[in-house]
């Protein structure tokens, strides 16, 4: 058992470590001889946690080194790591005892030259472009004459000095400045704040809303242009509902804030020159315009005299066009008063022939006409159907003798009761015939007494008749010797002979008061 217990050998001095003194003092050893290093190689994985720190790899092709950017250092890097990137990481090294592993807390890291950071940017750009920030068919067109322009620059700068004298020469525009920094570690959040800002003003209000936004900035290095080509700053482009120019660099400067906005000008100065047009060509088109819209009014207006004159030199004059109608008018003013007396007297022939034929007397002889003829037909029609009868009888008899032989007697008897049977209800349909003829011949008789002037003299109407002629006017009356009047209850006979009475004399004496009893 004494084997099993590390006891130190006599003579021998080694000191013993705990794991946590051995941990501080590589850690101490470490910090001490690396306390400040620049290292060069590819970044690897890349985490980002909740917390806001960065945990990475730095690589080569044969060793790879733990890094982690705490997050307020995160925060202030003008370029965020990215897999893939060759970079230069600038910071201390240290060891986690708590894994036994060394590790590089980064203070400052930068792309290790232009090409890789032309590399990430060729990265970002396919990225962004795969999603569809640069499609055409997103940008909008510019407003031909804004109201207000917002600009997105330095305050300090030549560039808004340059837009604000260009927008003063070409066409005087209200411009809001949004000061931001246009490069350095705050340029990109600072212009994605400054695109939201404008976009998030309410029309119309205190602070009204521009018409169209312009991103400025001179010309410099691709790290002084770097913070235009982040990824926020061309989201915040591309979301925009405002117009955007961007004008960052010179010519020969391309950002990717270029490719999200809805057009990019080559310099601050030229996007002055399009944000508004020059207010002189303007007037001077005008001018023509008015020049050439007067021109167009006169002439047409002449052309339409001219046409309107030689279609009038065609037509004829007004009294000649009324002549014919007022000459018609008075004819046919000449004619209807005696148009309308013969019309008159047309019809009044017409309605005496109708009356005349509506008289009592000829109304009675005609049904009385009607009624002879009725029975006359009545009685041959009875003696015609007894007649036809007694032959049909004779015939079936005849046929029934000739094919005895061949038919048997129950048919021949069922035959002679059909016959029987015929001959029965004949009598009945000629019955019901002439009760339809009489019925027929009673309702005229009805429409007679209705429409005669019997029925009028029941009213109170009385006729007046001399010598069976009638009287109608009071001229005729006076010209016949003696009058028969009928009444609904009969005739009285008037004669022009008889003694009239005289009329007692009230010239003398005193007036005839009548007698109380």
């Amino acid at each position: 058992m004494s084997d099993l217990i590390d006891d130190p050998d006599p003579g021998e001095n080694a000191p013993e470590f705990s794991v946590s003194d051995l941990s501080g003092a590589i850690k101490r050893l470490i910090e001490g001889e690396f306390a400040h290093v620049r290292v060069k190689g590819e970044i690897g994985r890349v985490s980002r946690p909740k917390s806001g720190h960065i945990y990475l790899d730095l690589k080569d092709d044969r060793a790879v080194i733990n890094g982690i950017i705490w997050k307020g250092v995160a925060g202030r890097l003008p370029v965020q790591p990215e897999e893939g990137m060759e970079v230069v990481a600038t910071g201390r090294l240290t060891t986690f005892p708590g894994q036994s592993r060394y590790q590089i807390v980064i203070e400052d890291i930068k792309p290790a030259g232009a090409g890789a950071l032309m590399a990430m940017l060729e990265k970002r750009k396919t990225a962004l472009a795969a999603e569809g920030l640069f499609d055409a068919d997103r940008k909008r067109p510019l407003p031909y004459l804004p109201e207000i322009i917002g600009v997105i620059t330095s305050p300090s700068g030549a560039v808004i000095r340059d837009i604000l004298h260009r927008l003063r020469d070409r066409f005087p525009r209200k411009v809001l400045i949004w000061p931001v920094a246009v490069q350095g570690e705050k340029c990109a959040g600072e212009v994605t704040r400054a695109i939201e800002g404008f976009n998030a003003m309410t029309p119309g209000g205190a602070l009204p809303r521009p018409d169209l936004i312009i991103v400025a900035r001179g010309g410099g290095s691709i790290e002084d242009l770097w913070g235009f080509n982040e990824e926020s700053v061309v989201r915040a482009a591309a979301a925009s509902e405002i117009p955007l120019i961007s004008a960052v660099g010179h010519e020969t400067d391309t950002t990717l804030i270029d490719f999200a906005s809805d057009k990019r000008a080559p310099t601050p100065t030229a996007a002055a020159e399009l944000a508004v047009p020059v207010r002189l060509e303007l007037l001077a088109w005008l001018d023509g315009q008015e020049g050439r819209l007067i021109h167009a009014l006169s002439g047409g207006v002449m052309q339409r005299g001219q046409r309107l004159r030689d279609l009038a030199r065609a037509l004829p004059r007004i009294e000649v066009l009324l002549d014919s109608p007022r000459q018609r008018l008075d004819v046919w003013g000449d004619r209807l008063p005696a148009a309308l007396i013969r019309g008159v007297q047309m019809r009044r022939v017409a309605l005496s022939e109708a009356g005349g034929a509506l008289r009592p007397g000829v109304l009675r002889r005609m049904i009385d006409g009607d009624t002879r003829r009725l029975a006359a037909a009545s009685e041959r029609m009875g003696g015609a159907l007894q007649r036809r009868t007694r032959d049909d009888r004779r015939r079936l008899d005849t046929i029934a003798a000739r094919f005895v032989a061949r038919v048997p007697s129950d048919g021949i008897a069922a035959k002679r009761a059909e016959l029987d049977r015929v001959s029965l209800r004949l009598p009945a349909a000629g019955q019901r015939q002439i009760d339809g003829w009489t019925t027929r011949i009673a309702a005229l008789d009805r429409l007679r007494e209705t429409l005669g002037y019997k029925a009028t003299l029941e009213r109170g109407y009385a006729v007046v008749r001399s010598g069976g002629d009638l009287i109608t006017t009071r001229k005729a009356a006076k010209k016949a010797g003696a009058l028969e009047i009928e009444f609904a209850d009969g005739r009285l006979a008037l004669d022009d002979t008889a003694p009239k009475a005289k009329p007692k004399s009230t010239k003398s004496g005193a007036p005839d008061q009548g007698n109380l009893f």
